[in-house]
């Protein structure tokens, strides 16, 4: 059997118990996995599995749950999975699964569970800011105000996800925020007043059903999106738009792609959200690109 480690996000869906625990570890030996399961709860314990399964010489290591949870237990192994032979599996048990989507690995547990065993590597980029890497996207501004509202009234108010993230839109579109920055971009230097910037791990798509999607993440470039001035009703689809990780229309913005950039503001401190996440750090925000800096496994090409 092909051995595997296998890390879930304990409250990612509908959350992780004993039970569940139990089922998937039927599930992944049935496919023909001997693997070990580890229930994390939050980021710091995803961060620590990760760790000990990168150090145990085990060479796939499986993320289940949203992105974030994705991206904590890729960012521990992506500086020695060329080196040590690891490859890095996916099970996409969050909200949005926008890694998963984009990658054409299967939302259907059973069929995701059947690509770690049928499925073939390919190597994609990583963007990465400050040190903090991101495999879908990072933003400025409205978005990360608003993840740092709604999570401030999950903790003390315990409204749930979505109901804490509508009154945060609203809380943001009073205040009607916009930041000055600079932008050094391949030698050119850009100076940009915004309510919301948009980094991506390659080029989003921003027209047709596709909207919010990547065709490919392997180009070795970012893409960087900067809000025009909009109206407040701009800002409410901004914000809408954002939190469900997608775009609006290529009008509402100016649009950059390069292999690396530079943001500067005179704020002493930036949130800065990467793959959901929330960070605080100090600018200036260097962001570049890292390409085929991860291993992962991914279904196969039908045959035609």
């Amino acid at each position: 059997m092909k051995k595997a480690s296998v890390i879930i996000n304990a409250g990612a869906g509908a959350g992780h118990d004993d039970g569940r625990a139990a089922m998937l570890r039927q599930k992944l030996a049935d496919a023909g996995l001997d693997a070990e399961l580890t229930l994390a709860a939050g980021g710091a314990e995803l961060i620590a599995a990760a760790r000990r399964a990168r150090d145990s010489g085990v060479r796939l290591v499986v993320a289940g749950g949203g992105d974030g949870s994705v991206n904590a237990v890729a960012s521990q192994i992506l500086d020695c999975d060329e080196d040590l032979g690891i490859r890095f599996g996916v099970l996409p048990m969050g909200t949005l699964n926008h890694f998963a989507k984009d990658l054409g690995i299967p939302l259907d547990l059973d069929a995701a569970i059947r690509n770690l065993v049928t499925g073939v590597p390919v190597r994609v980029d990583v963007g990465e800011v400050n040190g903090r890497i991101f495999l879908n996207n990072s933003s400025l501004g409205l978005y990360p105000d608003i993840v740092r509202d709604r999570e401030k009234q999950q903790r003390r108010l315990g409204r749930g996800k979505w109901p804490a993230a509508a009154w945060a839109t609203l809380a943001a579109l009073r205040r009607y925020p916009f930041m000055s920055m600079r932008l050094d971009v391949e030698g050119e230097r850009l100076a940009r007043r915004t309510p919301f910037v948009f980094i991506g791990n390659n080029a989003y798509t921003m027209q047709g059903l596709a909207i919010g999607a990547r065709e490919r993440l392997d180009a070795g470039t970012l893409s960087l999106y900067v809000a025009q001035h909009p109206t407040r009703f701009g800002l409410l689809r901004f914000a809408f738009d954002a939190m469900r990780g997608k775009l609006g229309d290529e009008r509402d913005f100016d649009v950059l792609a390069a292999s690396g950039f530079e943001i500067d503001t005179h704020r002493t401190r930036l949130r800065v959200a990467t793959d959901g996440e929330v960070t605080v750090m100090a600018p200036p925000l260097r962001y570049r690109s890292r390409p085929g800096a991860l291993e992962v496994l991914v279904p196969a090409p039908e045959k035609s």
